[in-house]
Protein backbone atom coordinates (compact mmCIF):
# COMPACT_ATOMS: atom_id res chain seq x y z
CA UNK A 1 0.00 0.00 0.00
CA UNK A 2 1.20 3.69 -0.20
CA UNK A 3 3.05 4.92 2.39
CA UNK A 4 5.13 0.73 2.48
CA UNK A 5 8.38 0.16 1.91
CA UNK A 6 10.40 -2.36 0.12
CA UNK A 7 13.60 -3.87 1.07
CA UNK A 8 16.72 -3.88 -0.77
CA UNK A 9 19.51 -6.51 -0.49
CA UNK A 10 22.57 -5.88 -2.13
CA UNK A 11 24.93 -8.17 -3.37
CA UNK A 12 28.37 -9.38 -2.25
CA UNK A 13 29.56 -9.79 1.57
CA UNK A 14 30.68 -7.03 3.56
CA UNK A 15 34.11 -6.56 4.32
CA UNK A 16 34.32 -6.91 8.16
CA UNK A 17 32.81 -10.60 8.16
CA UNK A 18 32.12 -12.06 5.00
CA UNK A 19 28.07 -11.96 5.88
CA UNK A 20 26.16 -10.86 3.50
CA UNK A 21 24.77 -7.61 3.29
CA UNK A 22 21.48 -6.22 5.60
CA UNK A 23 18.74 -5.07 3.50
CA UNK A 24 18.23 -2.01 3.44
CA UNK A 25 14.85 0.31 3.54
CA UNK A 26 12.82 2.47 0.92
CA UNK A 27 9.86 3.96 0.86
CA UNK A 28 7.97 3.08 -2.64
CA UNK A 29 7.13 6.15 -4.48
CA UNK A 30 4.33 4.83 -6.37
CA UNK A 31 1.24 3.74 -5.79
CA UNK A 32 -0.04 0.12 -5.12
CA UNK A 33 -0.10 -0.07 -9.03
CA UNK A 34 2.68 1.07 -10.22
CA UNK A 35 3.38 3.77 -11.95
CA UNK A 36 1.96 1.68 -15.42
CA UNK A 37 -1.13 0.63 -13.29
CA UNK A 38 -0.14 -3.44 -13.96
CA UNK A 39 0.36 -3.70 -10.32
CA UNK A 40 3.75 -5.57 -11.28
CA UNK A 41 5.50 -2.33 -10.99
CA UNK A 42 7.09 -0.18 -8.52
CA UNK A 43 9.17 2.78 -8.19
CA UNK A 44 11.91 4.07 -5.58
CA UNK A 45 13.37 7.07 -5.07
CA UNK A 46 17.00 6.74 -4.42
CA UNK A 47 19.85 9.68 -3.69
CA UNK A 48 23.75 8.38 -4.37
CA UNK A 49 25.14 8.42 -0.91
CA UNK A 50 29.18 9.60 -1.53
CA UNK A 51 31.46 10.81 0.72
CA UNK A 52 33.65 13.62 0.10
CA UNK A 53 37.28 13.16 1.33
CA UNK A 54 38.50 16.95 2.10
CA UNK A 55 42.28 15.68 2.20
CA UNK A 56 41.76 13.74 -0.93
CA UNK A 57 39.55 16.66 -2.39
CA UNK A 58 37.44 13.78 -4.41
CA UNK A 59 35.18 11.19 -3.60
CA UNK A 60 36.37 8.09 -1.46
CA UNK A 61 34.99 4.69 -2.75
CA UNK A 62 35.38 2.70 0.56
CA UNK A 63 33.05 5.26 2.27
CA UNK A 64 29.78 4.97 -0.50
CA UNK A 65 26.76 3.73 0.09
CA UNK A 66 26.41 0.36 -0.38
CA UNK A 67 23.23 0.08 -1.60
CA UNK A 68 22.25 3.80 -3.07
CA UNK A 69 25.41 2.93 -5.49
CA UNK A 70 23.89 -0.57 -6.00
CA UNK A 71 20.81 0.70 -7.30
CA UNK A 72 21.95 3.53 -9.32
CA UNK A 73 24.45 1.41 -11.06
CA UNK A 74 21.87 -0.95 -11.59
CA UNK A 75 21.01 -1.62 -15.76
CA UNK A 76 17.94 -2.18 -16.79
CA UNK A 77 16.63 -6.33 -17.00
CA UNK A 78 19.29 -7.00 -13.60
CA UNK A 79 17.72 -8.56 -10.98
CA UNK A 80 17.08 -7.08 -7.23
CA UNK A 81 16.58 -9.13 -4.18
CA UNK A 82 13.58 -7.24 -2.30
CA UNK A 83 11.68 -7.54 0.86
CA UNK A 84 8.30 -6.72 1.70
CA UNK A 85 6.61 -4.61 1.04
CA UNK A 86 6.07 -3.62 4.96
CA UNK A 87 5.43 -0.98 7.27
CA UNK A 88 1.92 0.98 8.63
CA UNK A 89 3.05 3.73 10.17
CA UNK A 90 2.65 5.72 7.28
CA UNK A 91 -0.19 4.35 5.79
CA UNK A 92 -3.44 6.86 4.50
CA UNK A 93 -6.44 6.13 6.41
CA UNK A 94 -9.16 5.78 3.26
CA UNK A 95 -12.35 5.29 5.45
CA UNK A 96 -13.43 8.83 5.32
CA UNK A 97 -12.66 10.09 1.43
CA UNK A 98 -13.10 13.56 3.01
CA UNK A 99 -9.81 13.51 5.16
CA UNK A 100 -7.46 16.49 5.24
CA UNK A 101 -3.47 15.02 4.36
CA UNK A 102 -0.63 16.83 5.59
CA UNK A 103 2.43 15.41 4.35
CA UNK A 104 6.38 16.95 5.22
CA UNK A 105 8.93 15.59 3.45
CA UNK A 106 12.72 16.45 3.28
CA UNK A 107 14.78 15.27 -0.20
CA UNK A 108 13.81 11.52 -0.75
CA UNK A 109 11.30 11.47 1.57
CA UNK A 110 9.12 12.75 -0.88
CA UNK A 111 8.49 9.30 -1.98
CA UNK A 112 5.90 8.07 -0.07
CA UNK A 113 4.23 10.92 -0.85
CA UNK A 114 4.24 11.02 -4.58
CA UNK A 115 2.37 7.55 -4.20
CA UNK A 116 -0.24 9.33 -2.08
CA UNK A 117 -0.37 11.98 -4.72
CA UNK A 118 -0.92 9.09 -7.48
CA UNK A 119 -4.05 7.77 -5.64
CA UNK A 120 -5.52 10.41 -5.22
CA UNK A 121 -5.22 12.50 -8.02
CA UNK A 122 -3.31 10.66 -11.34
CA UNK A 123 -5.37 6.98 -11.16
CA UNK A 124 -8.47 6.05 -12.52
CA UNK A 125 -10.58 3.96 -9.65
CA UNK A 126 -12.84 4.24 -7.17
CA UNK A 127 -10.34 5.57 -4.53
CA UNK A 128 -9.83 8.92 -6.34
CA UNK A 129 -12.89 9.31 -7.77
CA UNK A 130 -14.56 9.52 -3.82
CA UNK A 131 -11.78 11.54 -2.73
CA UNK A 132 -13.12 15.18 -1.66
CA UNK A 133 -10.60 15.83 0.97
CA UNK A 134 -7.22 18.32 0.60
CA UNK A 135 -3.46 17.16 0.30
CA UNK A 136 -1.56 19.63 1.14
CA UNK A 137 2.51 18.52 0.50
CA UNK A 138 5.45 20.86 2.41
CA UNK A 139 8.72 19.84 0.73
CA UNK A 140 11.76 21.33 1.71
CA UNK A 141 15.01 20.91 -0.45
CA UNK A 142 18.34 23.13 -1.08
CA UNK A 143 17.25 24.72 -3.80
CA UNK A 144 14.43 24.61 -7.15
CA UNK A 145 17.00 22.51 -8.47
CA UNK A 146 16.67 19.59 -6.71
CA UNK A 147 12.88 19.84 -6.70
CA UNK A 148 11.49 16.01 -7.40
CA UNK A 149 8.43 14.99 -9.38
CA UNK A 150 7.68 18.40 -9.41
CA UNK A 151 5.52 17.96 -12.95
CA UNK A 152 3.62 15.88 -11.68
CA UNK A 153 2.49 17.69 -8.19
CA UNK A 154 2.50 20.82 -10.74
CA UNK A 155 -0.17 18.98 -12.63
CA UNK A 156 -2.27 17.75 -9.80
CA UNK A 157 -2.52 21.42 -8.42
CA UNK A 158 -3.82 22.74 -11.96
CA UNK A 159 -5.90 19.84 -12.22
CA UNK A 160 -7.52 19.58 -8.41
CA UNK A 161 -6.91 23.13 -7.29
CA UNK A 162 -9.30 23.11 -4.41
CA UNK A 163 -7.84 19.42 -3.05
CA UNK A 164 -4.12 19.82 -3.97
CA UNK A 165 -1.26 22.39 -2.12
CA UNK A 166 2.54 22.40 -2.51
CA UNK A 167 4.60 24.65 -0.75
CA UNK A 168 8.12 24.32 -0.86
CA UNK A 169 10.78 25.95 1.14
CA UNK A 170 14.42 26.13 -0.50
CA UNK A 171 17.20 26.96 1.95
CA UNK A 172 19.56 28.25 -0.13
CA UNK A 173 16.94 30.41 -1.91
CA UNK A 174 14.57 31.38 0.49
CA UNK A 175 14.45 33.57 3.66
CA UNK A 176 12.66 32.90 7.10
CA UNK A 177 10.60 35.70 8.48
CA UNK A 178 13.41 36.13 10.71
CA UNK A 179 16.02 37.06 7.61
CA UNK A 180 17.48 33.14 7.71
CA UNK A 181 17.66 30.28 5.55
CA UNK A 182 14.41 28.77 4.76
CA UNK A 183 13.98 25.28 6.33
CA UNK A 184 11.08 22.88 6.32
CA UNK A 185 9.73 23.89 9.50
CA UNK A 186 10.13 27.67 8.76
CA UNK A 187 7.38 26.88 6.12
CA UNK A 188 5.11 24.90 8.17
CA UNK A 189 5.14 27.25 10.65
CA UNK A 190 3.50 30.25 8.17
CA UNK A 191 0.52 28.40 7.70
CA UNK A 192 0.36 27.05 11.45
CA UNK A 193 -3.28 28.33 12.34
CA UNK A 194 -4.36 26.78 9.02
CA UNK A 195 -2.33 23.31 10.07
CA UNK A 196 -4.14 23.07 13.54
CA UNK A 197 -7.15 23.94 12.64
CA UNK A 198 -7.09 21.16 10.29
CA UNK A 199 -5.26 18.53 12.62
CA UNK A 200 -8.30 20.06 14.95
CA UNK A 201 -10.51 18.46 12.53
CA UNK A 202 -8.96 15.24 11.91
CA UNK A 203 -6.31 15.43 9.16
CA UNK A 204 -4.25 13.41 9.29
CA UNK A 205 0.12 14.85 9.40
CA UNK A 206 3.14 12.85 8.30
CA UNK A 207 6.48 13.55 8.43
CA UNK A 208 9.55 11.58 6.21
CA UNK A 209 13.06 12.33 5.42
CA UNK A 210 16.12 12.50 6.81
CA UNK A 211 15.69 11.92 10.82
CA UNK A 212 17.75 15.48 11.57
CA UNK A 213 14.15 17.09 10.31
CA UNK A 214 12.21 16.62 13.29
CA UNK A 215 13.83 18.32 15.84
CA UNK A 216 13.71 21.88 14.76
CA UNK A 217 9.81 20.53 13.52
CA UNK A 218 9.28 19.56 17.11
CA UNK A 219 10.53 23.36 18.51
CA UNK A 220 8.19 25.05 16.00
CA UNK A 221 5.44 22.90 16.88
CA UNK A 222 5.93 23.24 20.55
CA UNK A 223 6.49 27.33 20.37
CA UNK A 224 3.16 27.51 18.33
CA UNK A 225 1.23 25.36 21.10
CA UNK A 226 2.97 27.47 23.76
CA UNK A 227 1.62 30.71 21.64
CA UNK A 228 -2.08 29.21 21.64
CA UNK A 229 -2.50 28.53 25.31
CA UNK A 230 -1.90 24.55 24.38
CA UNK A 231 0.23 21.69 26.07
CA UNK A 232 2.75 20.76 23.32
CA UNK A 233 3.07 17.07 25.23
CA UNK A 234 -0.79 16.79 25.44
CA UNK A 235 -1.26 18.02 22.09
CA UNK A 236 1.00 16.07 20.23
CA UNK A 237 -0.30 12.65 22.49
CA UNK A 238 -3.68 13.36 21.62
CA UNK A 239 -3.01 13.21 17.48
CA UNK A 240 -0.55 9.51 18.47
CA UNK A 241 -3.75 8.19 20.20
CA UNK A 242 -5.96 9.36 17.25
CA UNK A 243 -3.68 7.49 14.50
CA UNK A 244 -3.06 11.35 13.08
CA UNK A 245 0.64 11.40 13.69
CA UNK A 246 2.55 9.21 11.24
CA UNK A 247 6.66 9.53 11.05
CA UNK A 248 9.06 8.09 9.13
CA UNK A 249 12.67 9.47 9.75
CA UNK A 250 16.10 7.64 8.82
Amino acid sequence: WEGQSWGVIPPGAREKDGKPHAVRLYSIASSRYGDDMTGNTGSLCVRRATYWDPELKADDPAKKGICSNFLCDTAPGAEVNLTGPAGKVMLMPEENPKTDYIMVATGTGIAPFRGFVRRLFFESTPAAKAYKGQAWLFLGVANSDALLYDDEFQEAKSKFPDNFRIDYALSREQENKKGGKMYIQDKVEEYSDEIFEKLNGGAHIYFCGLKGMMPGIQDMLAEVCKAKGLDYDVFIKGLKKSKQWHVEVY
